[in-house]
């Protein structure tokens, strides 16, 4: 797991932002439909996991590699969900947070913690694995249904979405509320800010988007992470600062 530092989360809102045009490419552009998409996102998803927990040390490349497959397979899911079977954005959102709030639990209950530096283990890791993935499915459906069924649009969401990350970190600043909750409550929150800001690149003008071909979009948002990740100096959590290299 890499240290929680600013650059974390700004690779982690680009890669939730490269996610949904991503899933966006293949599901829409494509022409696959959410079904395949997810299917072939899900295989992504399985390997990039089965090789992170596997590592024997930490990678940043295969770390951001597993958490954009997350993502991308979050969106198609959301979307078919959604979609698809018909259950709807509040529908979807609240079996999403359910789910998401049932791993948590039984992450907490098997391990005695949820915190990231926590993740010592491939048991905790698998834990961490399925929480995400079921957070950056939540945060699809629930941009989706800020933007389009609240009204607020693409840039109000993400108005709505950045404003609520500012009041966490203000409360981390400030305050002594759990550092544990405030994370997975940070974490939560950038996937639906990338989900909009992300639709807001990709989609129509007539719907208030950019009309911007989804690929280059995804090719500009990769060449971003990579540039953050590999130009960065990240390392686990309490590593030496003279020892952190990319590996």
């Amino acid at each position: 797991m890499p240290e929680v530092t600013a650059v974390f989360w700004a690779v982690k809102i680009l890669a939730t932002t490269l996610g949904e045009t991503g899933g966006d490419a293949v599901s829409m552009s494509l022409n696959l439909g959410y079904l395949v998409g997810t299917l072939i996102f899900a295989v992504v998803f399985a390997g990039a996991v089965t090789a992170q927990v596997r590592a024997r040390r930490f990678h940043p490349a295969l770390y951001w590699a597993t958490l954009i497959a997350t993502t991308t397979v979050g969106t198609t899911l959301a979307d078919f969900a959604d979609r698809t079977l018909g259950i709807g954005y509040a529908g979807g959102s609240a079996l999403l947070l359910f789910l998401l709030l049932s791993a948590l639990f039984l992450w907490h209950r098997a391990l005695g913690s949820v915190a990231m530096d926590s993740v010592q283990s491939p048991r905790a890791e698998t834990f961490y694995w399925v929480a995400l993935l079921f957070s950056q499915t939540l945060g699809t459906a629930l941009g989706d249904w800020t933007a389009d069924t609240a009204g607020l649009g693409y840039r109000g969401g993400a108005l709505l979405f950045g404003s609520l990350l500012v009041l966490i970190w203000l409360a981390y600043r400030w305050t002594t509320l759990s550092r544990t909750a405030l994370f997975w409550a940070a974490f939560i929150l950038t996937r639906p800010l990338g989900a909009v800001v992300g639709d807001w690149l990709d989609k129509p003008f007539a719907s208030g988007g950019l009309a911007l071909n989804r690929f280059t979009a995804s090719a500009v948002l990769a060449a971003a992470i990579a540039a953050l990740v590999f130009c960065s100096r990240q390392r686990r959590p309490n590593e030496p600062i003279n020892s952190a290299r990319i590996r």
